[in-house]
């Protein structure tokens, strides 16, 4: 009996293995046709200064165009900054209808509440962990609330990670182009390297830049180091580290990536 047990057990969890398989691999699959010629990322929010005639404040949000696709990752901490430097990009906040907010942290969401009153016709894909009231209140103006668990296709060739991490839960966003993944990332607590470890594991393709908040600004120089070196060696070609990264950090990755270190604060245009 002992053994049929255990071979009943090891069928089911070869099965479950299958069909996890599976899952991913429709994700490199259904998209051989999508990936994007051109891929447009604006820095709408950075603590990093890029362009002057912007404002600066702590926190994150970038906005990503595609052929087809206009998404708004994150809403930085306050709707005023969000919105002015908005209107000196020359950006419509009605054109924006999706909405990917990271994790719950008021630098990546204390935008939104404002962006709803001025546009509520949107889709908020959030995690599912995120707090009831902070969805009710999307709801309340009429937004339009998915709750992330796992990996999930937001847009054709664009896909969220899925919830990562043990005490504070984030997602990061992902994009195919023809040049590969962009990964963009709103702090990185679950680690910058395993986050690009799951993008490659979900997509089975190689990573061609990564955006966004690293989370190394408070990091020592050896870890920074190793994190760095770590990313040159899984084959990531660019990086642009903004936000919580630290000056350290973008020291530290200018050096190693020379040419293909992006320089990203507010106002940068990354396009790919």
């Amino acid at each position: 009996m002992k053994i049929i047990f255990m071979v009943v057990i090891t069928l089911i969890l070869f099965s479950l293995l299958i069909e996890r398989s599976k899952k991913e691999s429709v994700i490199s699959s259904e998209n051989k046709s999508s990936t994007y010629s051109t891929l447009k990322i604006t820095l709408i929010y950075d603590n990093n200064e890029f362009d002057n005639r912007l404002r600066t404040a702590w926190g994150f949000s970038c906005l990503v165009e595609t052929e087809n696709e206009t998404i708004l990752f994150d809403t930085g901490g306050d709707p005023e900054t969000l919105l002015e430097n908005m209107e000196e990009l020359g950006i419509e906040p009605k054109k924006i209808n999706k909405i990917l907010l990271s994790h719950i942290h008021g630098d990546h969401t204390g935008g939104l509440e404002g962006f709803l009153k001025v546009n509520h016709n949107v889709t908020v894909y959030l995690l599912k962990s995120f707090p009831e009231d902070f969805k009710e209140m999307i709801r309340g103006y009429g937004g339009k609330v998915i709750e992330i668990t796992g990996s999930k296709k937001i847009s054709d060739g664009i896909y969220t990670t899925g919830e990562l991490g043990i005490w504070i839960k984030e997602q990061s966003m992902f994009i195919e182009t023809k040049k590969g993944i962009v990964v963009i990332t709103g702090c990185a607590h679950p680690g910058i390297v395993n986050i690009v470890k799951r993008v490659e594991e979900i997509s089975k393709k190689n990573v061609y830049l990564v955006l966004g908040g690293f989370h190394l600004i408070s990091s020592s120089r050896a870890e920074i180091e190793d994190i760095a070196q770590t990313l040159k060696e899984m084959g990531v070609k660019k990086v642009a580290p903004c936000h919580c990264s630290g000056d350290e950090a973008r020291r530290i990755f200018k050096q190693l990536y020379g040419d293909d270190f992006i320089l990203a604060g507010v106002g940068k245009i990354i396009v790919i």
